[in-house]
């Protein structure tokens, strides 16, 4: 039983989404500007997560309209998991982008730069402000939707990352200390990257077809076995076609095929109440009859 005409949980997000790409770019250029004039890395490693920010935000864009679309003779389930891929794409770019921040601050750890403290803090106020602005507009869909997630996750740490600019650049305006600089910059990048690992590790899961982590397969499979005229369940599998949308497949073993109506009907109100799956294939079968065998004779 399948709902195509149900819109995904990204889709519902789409006006925040470009809310949130429009503050993100006019920042953005603000944050480029001010790191080359003040000379701070922690404000271009900044910008540096609004640039990937401003790429995931767009690319989660696209995967909604890409979703949107119908399924074909080829794509029989559509584009749902163009959501999944933008995901994957997001956490592979922050990664890359971590990675950078952390070898260029090794290198002025070694010889720190001058820095202007006040421009610094200035501009790092304000992307904090912006940061903690954008990150509100999607919180309250991060949770239903990958897609959404990963964006919300770029602009999480964006606003954790402007923190410790803030930090670094009090610091250095208060006693003149340039590595501080440096310093801001590693730990904006050692706090994304936890968080950027677990969305990596979640849409790979979903590209593998793993079974859902909110899931437990043990209780999907008891909860079948629990409706009325089913003996036992066997090839049952559960995976994700895009955030919030699971399906399923099984071989239901009834007493019964002569009550498929009310089996198929009782078993996808179960799965949809009580996990939210609603495309299931279910195959009814009955238990292969007995054959009896005796010694030297032939099977009755």
């Amino acid at each position: 039983m399948a709902h195509a005409d149900r819109p995904t949980a990204a889709a519902r997000s789409r006006g925040r989404l470009l809310t949130t790409l429009g503050l993100t770019a006019a920042f953005l250029v603000v944050e480029v500007l001010g790191a080359l004039f003040t000379g701070s890395l922690a404000l271009l490693a900044d910008a540096g997560h609004m640039l990937t920010d401003v790429g995931a935000l767009a690319l989660a864009l696209f995967a909604i309209w890409v979703a949107a679309r119908p399924p074909t003779p080829a794509k029989t389930y559509g584009y749902y998991r163009a959501e999944i891929l933008a995901a994957l794409v997001n956490a592979l770019v922050l990664l890359a982008v971590a990675g950078a921040i952390l070898v260029e601050a090794y290198r002025r750890l070694r010889a720190p730069p001058d820095v202007l403290g006040g421009p610094m803090l200035a501009v790092a106020v304000v992307g904090l402000a912006a940061n903690l602005g954008c990150a509100w507009l999607l919180h309250a869909d991060a949770g239903s939707s990958l897609n959404v997630r990963g964006a919300y996750l770029h602009v999480l740490g964006d606003a954790l990352s402007s923190v410790g600019v803030v930090v670094a650049a009090l610091v250095v305006v208060g006693t003149g200390w340039a590595l501080a600089d440096p310093l801001a910059s590693v730990a904006i990048a050692l706090i994304i990257l936890p968080r950027t690992w677990g969305l990596l590790l979640q849409a790979v899961n979903v590209l593998l077809e793993g079974t859902p982590t909110h899931l437990d397969l043990a209780e999907v499979e008891a909860a079948i076995v629990r409706v009325d005229g089913v003996r036992r369940v066997h090839d049952l599998h559960v995976w994700t076609l895009t955030s919030g949308r699971e399906a399923m497949s099984a071989h239901v073993v009834v007493a019964d095929v002569g009550e498929s109506d009310r089996l198929l009907r009782e078993l996808h109100a179960v799965l949809h109440a009580r996990f939210g799956i609603d495309h299931t294939t279910v195959q009814l079968e009955t238990e292969p009859p007995v054959v009896l065998r005796i010694q030297g004779s032939n099977p009755v």
